[in-house]
């Protein structure tokens, strides 16, 4: 299927593209989306869908919900239905797009989601995803919210599965726990950028929520941590449920990562479960030298749980690996 804003395709909009597809698709449906900017809330909830665009600097997915905007009943609609694209079907794929949530500053409108990301078997290869704060979620949601009853959002409520997501050469920019979720998710040669808010913290890149049965959250290899904030001002993350994990393999850090590394979330009990990580850090920010003392410098043998090959078997998605050297 071609989708083009020009009239050139089949659809004109990505969403008529994916609403002509069955409900229970069997077979991998490729969406080939040429250049444009297509100002569209997306809903992709069937499998096997792939969103292949010509040029992610030309093909663009944006929308500007917030937390902070008034619904008709007069409340905030909240971070959970922010989403510029909502993906929920089994083996998605996406490549060469950007995807956008173009509200703002998380300073001003709050919590604004880019993707969310609730399914299985999820790929990413050569995307950016442009935001302020909470810009990429992957689900599931915890089991219930710090307070009250709900997190609202399309998806709350439902039976909560952690998914497998991973991320190939990708561009994630944001502030404040702009990656965030409880998904078990790699982050393989991506750019993560953290944006300047010219405060003395200027943000945390992850948020994980991470289930204490889970082997693996957040596992970033080969990745560069860059950003245009000042010196010592980013932390590299916080837990948002204190099982929370995360780790940074062989990842080049600029000199914006804060020298300990980490923070608490003004929780001391999350730093007796919380499992963060690193290996051969480097760069301005990569010293470990002054790093918590709860987080785990891993050693050479450590470190081989963290291979991709490991990674992927662990979690048992051993043929992602395969067919990413197929197609390298």
């Amino acid at each position: 299927m071609i989708v083009a804003q020009d009239g050139s395709g089949e659809f004109t909009t990505i969403q008529e593209a994916i609403d002509s597809i069955p409900e229970k698709n069997t077979e991998r449906v490729i969406l080939s989306i040429k250049a444009g900017v297509y100002k569209e809330k997306l809903v992709i909830n069937k499998p096997f869908i792939s969103l292949i665009g010509t040029n992610k600097e030309k093909v663009l997915i944006t929308f500007g919900d917030y937390a902070r905007k008034l619904q008709a009943n007069g409340e905030q609609m909240g971070t959970f239905s922010t989403y510029s694209a909502l993906i929920t079907g089994e083996g998605f794929v996406a490549k060469n797009i950007t995807f956008e949530n173009h509200a703002g500053l998380g300073t001003q409108v709050g919590q604004a989601v880019a993707a969310y990301v609730d399914g299985d078997k999820i790929e990413f290869h050569n995307c950016s995803f442009l935001g302020s704060q909470d810009t990429v979620f992957t689900g599931p949601l915890p089991p219930k919210p710090k307070e009250g009853n709900r997190f609202g959002g399309p998806r709350d409520g439902l039976e909560r599965k952690v998914g497998r997501n991973y991320f190939k050469k990708c561009y994630i920019e944001g502030d404040v726990d702009f990656i965030f979720g409880s998904a078990t998710a790699i982050f393989q040669e991506c750019e993560i950028y953290s944006l300047d808010r010219s405060s003395d913290v200027n943000g945390f890149i992850t948020a994980a929520s991470t289930p204490i049965e889970e082997k693996f959250g957040y596992v970033f290899i080969d990745c560069r941590l860059t950003s245009n904030a000042a010196a010592n001002t980013v932390y590299l993350g916080r837990p948002w449920r204190n099982y929370a994990k995360t780790a940074f393999i062989n990842c080049w850090m600029g000199e914006h990562i804060k020298a300990e590394g980490w923070h608490n979330w003004d929780k001391p009990d999350a730093e007796k479960t919380t499992y963060y990580a690193e290996y051969n850090s480097r760069g301005p920010g990569g010293s470990m030298e002054k790093r918590v003392e709860w987080a785990k410098a891993l050693t050479k043998d450590e470190v081989k749980e963290y291979s991709i090959e490991n990674v992927l078997r662990t979690i048992g998605w051993p043929s992602l690996k395969e067919y990413i050297e197929e197609k390298n």
